[in-house]
């Protein structure tokens, strides 16, 4: 069974940081293209962030650039999200989703939240 589990989400307020996991388990995740995205109610999932199968940089939306970072671990599985200098722009709920040629699998997601 496949399964992509998110979890770090929370309430934080501006400026502050944290930092978002997600584990995979039931395909071959070093052959997926990791990523992150994120909604908010009444709009379409909106790309954050990738990582390639050979893991390296990340690649960014232009508003999280420079505040966020997305990294692989390969041996554990797993693809985080850390997120610094948080906007109330950010918040939403963020979805981890790992896609290789027409296959999409998608997690449930988890609750961000920035507010004063």
């Amino acid at each position: 069974e496949v399964q992509l589990q998110a979890s770090g989400g929370g309430e934080v307020q501006p400026g502050g940081s944290l930092r978002l996991s997600c584990a995979a388990s039931g395909f071959a995740f070093s052959e997926f293209t990791m990523s992150w995205f994120r909604q908010v109610p009444g709009e379409k999932p909106a790309w954050v962030s990738s990582i390639g199968r050979s893991g390296g940089a990340g690649i960014y939306a232009d508003s999280v650039k420079g505040r966020f970072t997305i990294s692989g671990d390969k041996a554990k599985d797993t693809v985080d999200l850390q997120m610094n200098d948080l906007e109330p722009d950010d918040t939403a709920v963020y979805y981890c989703n790992a896609r290789r040629g027409w296959t999409n699998y998608w997690g449930q997601g988890t609750l961000v939240t920035v507010s004063s």
